[in-house]
C-alpha cells in the first residue's frame, strides 16, 4: 500500500461511514479498483477509529451531557450540572441502548456469512441499489416533528443491524426508518450518529482482537496513521454536511447517487 492509497481509502472511509451511501460498500468497490489486496484486517480497524473519534468530537455536548446523566443516576453530583437536563439526556442514553441490541445480536449471530459477502462486488453493487430505493422512498414522506420512542429506537436499532450487510448504508438506512417513523428529520440524523457509536466501537473491537490473534502482523505505521486522520476529518466533514442537507430536505438526492453507483459497479467491476 502507498501513502496516495492510504489517503484515498481514508477518505473514502470518512466520506462513506456517514454519508448514506456505505462505507463497507465502497470499500469493497474502492479496493476492487484500486487493485489494492490488504493482507489483514489492521487498517480497517485504524480507519474505523478515525471515522469513531469523528463522531465523539462532533457530537462531543451531547456525549457529555448523557455521561453526566449516567453518573448522575448511580449518585455522582456535578456542580455546574443543569439537572433539568438530566431526564432528557439520560432518556436517550436508553434509547442508543435498546437500539444497539439488534446490531450487536446478528453481528455476532452471522459475523461468519456477512464476512463472505465482502467478497463479492456484484452483491454490493444490488445491495446500494436496495439502498438508493430507500433513500429515494424518503422523498415521499412529509417533513414531521415526531420524537423518538422506545418504539422507534428499537426499529431503527433493526435497521441498523441489517446495514452490517455491504452496500446497505447504514446511516441510510437508519435516518430512513425514522423519518418513516414520522420523527423530525435532523432529530433522526443525530439519533443515527450517536447509535453509531456503540457498533462502530464493539466492530473496532472485535476487528482488533482478530487483528492481534494474527501470528504476523506485518503494516507500515504511518500509512495507516495517515489514513486514520483522513478518516477523521472527511468523517467530520460528512456529518456536518449530512446535517445541512437534511435540514433543507434534500435527503432522497443521495438515492440517486446509490443508483448510479450500483449500476456501474455492476457493469464495470469483476
Amino acid at each position: 500500500m502507498s501513502w496516495l492509497e492510504s489517503i484515498a481509502l481514508g477518505i473514502l472511509q470518512g466520506l462513506t461511514e456517514f454519508l448514506p451511501i456505505s462505507s463497507s460498500g465502497h470499500l469493497v468497490l474502492g479496493e476492487n479498483l484500486l487493485r489494492v489486496k490488504l493482507d489483514d484486517i489492521s487498517f480497517e480497524v485504524f480507519l474505523h477509529f478515525g471515522t469513531l473519534l469523528s463522531v465523539v468530537i462532533v457530537f462531543r455536548k451531547t456525549i457529555w451531557g448523557m455521561i453526566q446523566a449516567v453518573m448522575e443516576k448511580a449518585g455522582v453530583s456535578f456542580s455546574k450540572y443543569n439537572p433539568t437536563s438530566t431526564s432528557e439526556n439520560w432518556n436517550l442514553f436508553l434509547l442508543i441502548i435498546l437500539g444497539s441490541i439488534p446490531a450487536g445480536i446478528l453481528g455476532i449471530l452471522f459475523k461468519k456469512y456477512v464476512e463472505k459477502s465482502f467478497s463479492s462486488p456484484h452483491f454490493v453493487s444490488i445491495m446500494l441499489l436496495i439502498t438508493g430505493a430507500v433513500l429515494f422512498l424518503t422523498k415521499f414522506f412529509q417533513k414531521k416533528e415526531g420524537q423518538i420512542k422506545f418504539s422507534d429506537a428499537f426499529l431503527i436499532g433493526i435497521a441498523q443491524a441489517i446495514a452490517i450487510l455491504p452496500g446497505i448504508s447504514r446511516s441510510g438506512l437508519t435516518i430512513s426508518t425514522g423519518i418513516f417513523r414520522g420523527i423530525k428529520r435532523d432529530k433522526a440524523a443525530e439519533f443515527s450518529f450517536l447509535l453509531s457509536l456503540p457498533a462502530v466501537l464493539g466492530a473496532t473491537v472485535l476487528k482488533l482482537k482478530d487483528m492481534l490473534s494474527q501470528s504476523h502482523l506485518s503494516f507500515n505505521l504511518w500509512f495507516y496513521l495517515i489514513g486514520t486522520v483522513f478518516a477523521f476529518l472527511f468523517g467530520c466533514l460528512a456529518i456536518r454536511f449530512l446535517l445541512n442537507v437534511i435540514r433543507k430536505g434534500r435527503f432522497e438526492f443521495f438515492g440517486y447517487y446509490c443508483f448510479l453507483i450500483g449500476f456501474l459497479s455492476l457493469i464495470f467491476l469483476e
